[in-house]
């Protein structure tokens, strides 16, 4: 088995691809050799004195390592240790005791009006709230962004009731990274993982605005603005990979302000989208020529 050395954007972090995928919807992360117990291949790793910390996940075994010594000085070395370890039947990492028994799904990937983010559609249902996280600190509710916020070209993910929006680094193309996301996305759920823990998703003020306790409680305007947004608006943004929260409307300026979310924030072409549809939709259904909708990104 060949291996690929690939540079990350963390200059101490080196990733050694392999042409397979060698865990089954796991991820896993080892600080010292005590901790790798479970990866035979990760307890050789760190008896080399220079090595941090060793990530496993999807096809490729991520090294970081202590600045005492250069990639351009090692990586050669580590790469061949690595490939005689795994070529002379080496286990990299112990199976699971209790393995979760497999769900059959289907993820295929859509493209989005963002150029930076694509769709991924799951054939079953992912969660009841939309949460969109944009970064591993904010992505505690959900196990699977968590991991893929592993995935060194992962800027932002947003989740929605069947789909999850990834938005990639301008470095990487999704010529070679789709596949990958797909096929980990795909075994991730396939395997009982967890997407995202209802209960664990704290609602935001902006999301607090749309909740049916504190509909009752906003003027006509604002209601009538929000059951437009639910009804016309949302169902074509989702289908784009997004989302649309609204924010709030100020009777004296006539201002609607609205929340983009997942692969409408920073769309190219939301801006566009905004003046010449929502704006002139609520023009239209509420007879009021001179609202003006903003955006806020999520």
């Amino acid at each position: 088995m060949k291996i690929n050395i690939k540079e990350t954007q963390n200059s101490a972090i080196l990733k050694f691809e392999f042409s397979e995928f060698i865990t089954q919807n796991e991820s896993f992360e080892f600080k010292n050799i005590d901790e790798a117990k479970n990866s035979p291949l990760a307890q050789q790793l760190f008896y080399l004195p220079f090595v941090k910390t060793v990530y496993i996940s999807g096809n490729f075994i991520a090294i970081e390592k202590y600045s005492i010594v250069e990639w351009s000085d090692v990586q050669e070395d580590v790469a061949e240790q690595i490939e005689n370890f795994v070529n002379n039947g080496g286990v990299i990492v112990l199976p699971n005791e209790n393995p979760t028994k497999k769900q059959p799904i289907a993820v295929y990937g859509e493209t989005t009006p963002n150029p930076a983010s694509l769709k991924f559609v799951v054939n079953k249902a992912l969660t009841k709230t939309a949460a969109e996280f944009k970064n591993i600190d904010e992505a505690k509710p959900s196990p699977l962004a968590q991991e893929l916020f592993k995935f060194h070209y992962v800027k932002e993910i947003f989740i929605a009731e069947n789909y999850i929006s990834v938005t990639k680094y301008d470095s990487i193309s999704w010529d070679e990274i789709t596949l990958e996301l797909r096929t980990f996305i795909k075994q991730f759920i396939e395997n009982g993982g967890t997407v995202i823990g209802e209960s664990q998703i704290i609602a935001t003020e902006k999301q607090e605005k749309q909740q049916i306790k504190n509909f009752d409680n906003l003027d006509t305007t604002s209601q009538q603005i929000i059951n437009i947004l639910e009804e016309y608006v949302k169902p074509a943004v989702a289908a784009d990979g997004g989302n649309i929260l609204f924010d709030s409307y100020d009777e004296a300026t006539k201002r609607v302000k609205v929340v983009l979310q997942g692969a409408c924030n920073g769309c190219p072409s939301s801006t566009f989208t905004l003046k010449s549809g929502i704006e002139n939709m609520l023009k239209d259904m509420l007879n009021d020529k001179d609202i003006v909708v903003e955006a806020l990104n999520g």
